[in-house]
């Protein structure tokens, strides 16, 4: 049977989703879990397209027929592998021809259900900005770079509570160092679907943690909606002495690249100051990693600080810890919650 659905009903489904879009649609942003098996691959989407508008709509059906009937069989085999159960969900764009034609085609083989999404990945799209607006009750973990964040966060997530790893989704720490031993980063679009893929498994009447973060992470950013009510939350700012820091940062990326830690370095130059970046290749090619991190230090707390005296006061609490010990400073944060 084949049926029109919501992106709602699609969620509430958990049915595998077939995206029938080109591969470099795909790409550029999709469904999170979804499978790619494209109709058209991106020259012959671009071939149909033209035709299409230099030409006529009937005109560049026949070609697309033309592209798609070797590949009939393909299309079968591979949504099997997807579905064996025959339970499925198909899109495209807007839910118009592609994924329709796909889905009948499904029908025709055997597949006992199929529903193809109402206005395709376009009506997810909207549907995950709209969302992304709702008001949530954020709790922001800040402090100054090397005090280990995010290793608290992960410590709170196994104590219960409901975290969003920022840097996580977009495969970067944040600093100039943060792409350093991090997959690809997502494109913009595709983070906003991460994130909202993490948000709708979350009580959002609940505290939902969080680490302070820039408008951009690397070069994705925060749905500003979302970034908006993040600079208005509660800020727990972890204040732990720079030497524990810079120690923390050694252990962080002593292991990595020291080509790469120096075109970091380069990439702050304007910021660090010619005599600081000389001394920090130096100290470098000598491998003294903890000098290094101290003078990366001077420059990143003055930045922090600069961002966090623009939050209002009364958001801020101060919690003044001894050292990196994630496990410990877990617990501390903890006994400051005024649940």
């Amino acid at each position: 049977m084949l049926s029109e659905i919501k992106i709602e009903e699609a969620f509430s489904l958990l049915w595998p989703i077939i995206d029938v879009r080109s591969p470099a649609e795909f790409e550029h942003g999709h469904i999170p879990g979804a499978i790619n098996i494209p109709l058209f691959s991106n020259d012959e989407r671009a071939h149909v397209g033209t035709v299409y508008k230099q030409q006529s709509k009937e005109r560049a059906i026949k070609i697309g027929l033309e592209y798609v009937t070797p590949k009939l069989e393909s299309f079968i085999n591979n949504s099997q592998k997807i579905a064996p159960l025959g339970k499925v969900i198909v899109h495209c764009w807007r839910g118009g021809m592609r994924s329709q034609s796909f889905a009948k085609h499904l029908v025709d083989n055997g597949f006992s259900d199929v529903g193809v999404i109402i206005g395709g990945y376009k009506a997810f799209r909207n549907h995950v900005l709209v969302k992304l607006e709702t008001p949530v009750n954020l709790r922001v973990l800040g402090g100054y770079s090397g005090s280990g964040k995010t290793h608290i966060l992960n410590e709170l997530k196994k104590r219960g509570k409901q975290v969003i790893d920022l840097d996580g989704l977009a495969n970067h720490k944040g600093s100039a160092f943060g792409g350093i031993g991090q997959a690809i980063q997502p494109t913009v679009e595709q983070f906003e679907n991460n994130l909202f893929n993490e948000w709708k498994k979350l009580n959002l009447h609940e505290p939902i943690w969080v680490e302070d973060e820039s408008h951009n992470i690397g070069r994705v950013k925060i749905p500003m909606q979302f970034f908006k009510q993040m600079r208005n939350a509660k800020l727990y700012f972890i204040d732990i002495p720079k030497n524990e820091r810079a120690k923390h940062l050694v252990t962080e990326y002593a292991s990595c690249n020291s080509q790469l830690l120096a075109e970091s370095i380069q990439n702050i130059s304007r910021r660090l100051g010619g005599v600081n970046v000389k001394n920090s290749i130096e100290l470098l090619d000598n491998e003294n990693y903890y000098e290094v991190a101290k003078i990366a230090l001077n420059y990143y707390d003055k930045s922090y600080l600069k961002g966090m005296n623009n939050r209002n006061g009364e958001n801020v609490i101060n919690i003044a810890l001894p050292s990196t010990n994630h496990y410990e400073n877990a617990l501390e944060i903890e006994n400051s919650l005024d649940e």
